[in-house]
């Protein structure tokens, strides 16, 4: 499906039901909220896997029971890959089971068939306030993480030239190192630090790691 050229300002959507009349009735009932687009639909729940990797919708509306692989298998798979994709699970039934599975794997609304275009807009609304709350969280996260690692680095500089090499300096370079992206600079320092110190085990473990980097160089 090509989705519309302003999708990137609106929620973006995907539709899962192998009833194609809940498909068409749902993405009608969507269309009447201005702030949501409906950027994939499929019939069954392997497509819905494959559509949610291709267009990275914002929330998953699945029905619970579809051929291939179920509403809850779908989104278990989906979210492996996005894990912060909201989702809406639809369903005729009313069992407390289903409810209680739906919510263990993270399912953060239930809709049973037949539901209005308030239940639906509703549940959308809902799911996508939680979901900007946690990216909200998230980028708050990542900012704290950054000025972190920025007074790390610089710690390590400090340390680095005054050729360091006590427990407070090999503590910060192994903080450094915890990143699976850390700078290479970093790990050879560390590297003279465990030397200097005799730990013989952690620096054979940080020499492979620094030869697998040498390598992937190559």
């Amino acid at each position: 499906m090509t989705q519309p050229a302003d999708s990137t300002q609106k929620l973006r959507v995907l539709i899962a039901d192998d009833v194609q009349e809940t498909r068409r009735n749902t993405r009608l009932m969507l269309a009447m909220n201005p702030q949501v687009v409906v950027v994939a639909i499929a019939s069954n729940g392997r497509q819905a896997v494959e559509q949610a990797i291709e267009h990275h919708p914002d929330i998953v509306l699945l029905d619970i029971n579809m051929p291939e692989m179920t509403g809850l298998e779908a989104y278990l798979e989906i979210s492996k890959v996005y894990p912060e994709t909201g989702c809406i699970i639809i369903t005729a039934e009313r069992q407390l089971e289903t409810l209680d599975a739906a919510m263990t794997i993270g399912v953060q609304e239930y809709l049973v068939k037949p539901f209005t275009v308030d239940e639906l807009n509703d549940a959308v609304n809902r799911v996508s306030a939680n979901i900007h709350t946690n990216r909200a969280r998230l980028a708050q996260a990542d900012q704290l993480h950054k000025k972190s690692e920025n007074y790390l680095e610089k710690l390590a500089e400090e340390y680095t030239r005054a050729k360091r090499a006590d427990d407070q300096a090999m503590d910060v370079f192994e903080q450094l190192a915890a990143n699976p992206a850390c700078d290479i600079r970093w790990l050879r320092t560390l590297a003279v630090i465990y030397l200097a110190r005799d730990e013989w085990g952690k620096l054979k473990e940080l020499s492979a790691r620094l030869e697998t980097m040498k390598t992937s160089k190559k």
